[in-house]
């Protein structure tokens, strides 16, 4: 199973998606999910746009075709313990990755999921976290 970033995630609504990212999306239909956090900054993405034909079809695509089929998993307190361990870890050796990018690491961690990301350099700070490219 798979935890899909939100650069995954956004690429049907692109206006060029990346094929790879497609053909992985489909191929691993139903064994796939997300945390609540990646549904965030789609909805935040989408909210931020003015009114339009663009902004209608994205809405569409979040509520009709994401949210009932990809699972929202929550940064919960096991997630959070993870974090703050690997934060510390991070922070004694002069790193410090964005903060929602350990929560998202954290939620496909302790979910024993692959994180899949076009982001890998964000994400390969993280011990124990399993990274997929499918770009």
């Amino acid at each position: 199973m798979f935890l899909v970033d939100t650069n995954i995630l956004s690429q049907p609504v692109r206006p060029i998606p990346d094929p790879e990212v497609i053909r992985h999306l489909q191929q691993h239909d139903g064994r796939i999910a997300t945390a609540t956090l990646v549904w965030h900054e789609l909805l935040f993405g989408c909210y931020r746009l003015p009114p339009s034909a663009r902004r209608t079809m994205i809405e569409r695509y979040l509520h009709d075709v994401v949210s009932p089929a990809v699972p929202l998993l929550d940064y919960d307190a096991r997630a959070a313990q993870w974090h703050a361990a690997e934060r510390a870890r991070l922070a004694a050796a002069g790193i410090t990755p964005p903060f929602v990018d350990g929560q998202i690491a954290a939620v496909a961690a302790v979910n024993g999921l692959v994180l899949a990301t076009l982001n890998h350099a964000d994400f390969q700070c993280f011990e124990g976290l399993k990274l997929a490219d499918w770009g």
